[in-house]
């Protein structure tokens, strides 16, 4: 029964906020109530206020009179502090399964300094631990929450709890904020990179796909000299008969040796449950990268051409997070 009404009161919830990158603390969206040291305070002041009364005590009405006004000052300031901030959100970078991904928050302050402010994520778990900041009277400041990531896929971010209780601790005011971007996280890369998988011969149908660099040891021959050719290039000893009649420099022509396209093959991680074969083939993806071997991915009916570079690592990985899903 509980748990029913907590599901509804949280749909009515995520109902009434939309997602969104940035977020406006206003008075619509700013909520307070008494800590526990607040309530304390209140018993003390109707304690101060019963004793006052009987023993007629008029120093003890102006003892409470003037704490109460504290109290009320008290919950203007903490609710004015967090009230009119400005925030917006970076988007967290990809990251592997089981580590942590960052948060980073930028915080806009259109008034006077705000001091206290903390940010905290509610996760499944529970809510984490806040990351503090104060921010300048007409000035920002970056926060940044770290938060774990502990399934693959493209995980929506957390709700975030801006909360402060500045400057006497005696309320709380905080602000619900449901961010819209999202995160990737990418299987784990298994300890111990394996091997990479044998590949079709050359010629074959799977590995039709080869490349040739523009530059490297091997000699290919000779051309005329062109504008920009190292000096080391240079056949000294053909060029000098060749300025002796008149033609142009001759430099060495050198290449590098073919090189096969690696393909990391879903079909060759087989014998192992599904998130095994994901980290395998994540860990044959990063090797690749650092080895400088161009590398594609085939993924089931998906077909990653091979390349290099980061742009190419992220959609390999992206890819093997979003498996499945």
């Amino acid at each position: 029964m509980i748990q029913a009404l907590r599901q509804r009161w949280q749909a009515w919830w995520q109902a009434r906020q939309a997602p969104a990158d940035t977020h406006q603390t206003t008075q619509r969206n700013v909520y307070i109530v008494p800590t526990w040291a607040g309530l304390a305070f209140c018993g003390t002041l109707g304690v101060l206020l019963l004793a006052s009364i009987n023993e007629q005590l008029s120093l003890g009405y102006a003892l409470t009179f003037a704490l109460t006004g504290a109290g009320l000052a008290s919950m203007h300031t903490t609710h004015a502090n967090l009230r009119g901030l400005q925030m917006d959100l970076k988007a967290p970078e990809g990251v592997h399964a089981g580590d942590e991904y960052a948060l980073e928050l930028r915080l806009h302050n259109p008034g006077s300094d705000r001091f206290g402010i903390a940010v905290s994520a509610q996760l499944d778990s529970g809510v984490t631990e806040p990351a503090w900041i104060d921010v300048p009277a007409l000035g920002h400041a970056v926060l940044k929450l770290r938060l774990p990531a502990d399934r693959r896929g493209l995980r929506e971010l957390p709700r975030l709890i801006v909360t402060t209780r500045f400057p006497l601790g005696f309320f709380r005011a905080w602000s619900y904020w449901r961010p819209a971007a999202k995160v990737w996280v990418y299987p784990r890369p298994e300890d111990g990179v394996a091997p990479f998988p044998t590949q079709a011969e050359a010629g074959s149908a799977d590995a039709a796909s080869t490349r040739r660099a523009s530059s490297g040891t091997d000699f290919s021959g000779v051309r005329a000299y062109r504008r920009g050719d190292s000096m080391k290039q240079i056949l000294w000893r053909k060029s000098a008969l060749a300025l002796d009649q008149g033609l142009p420099l001759w430099v060495r022509e050198t290449e590098a040796p073919l090189a096969q396209d690696l393909w990391l093959d879903w079909r060759d991680t087989q014998g192992r449950d599904v998130e095994a074969r994901l980290s395998r083939l994540a860990a044959w993806v990063l090797a690749a990268e650092r080895l400088g071997q161009p590398y594609g991915l085939r993924l089931g009916s998906q077909e990653i051409a091979p390349s290099l570079g980061a742009a190419h690592r992220q959609a390999c990985l992206e890819a093997l997070a979003g498996f499945g899903s």
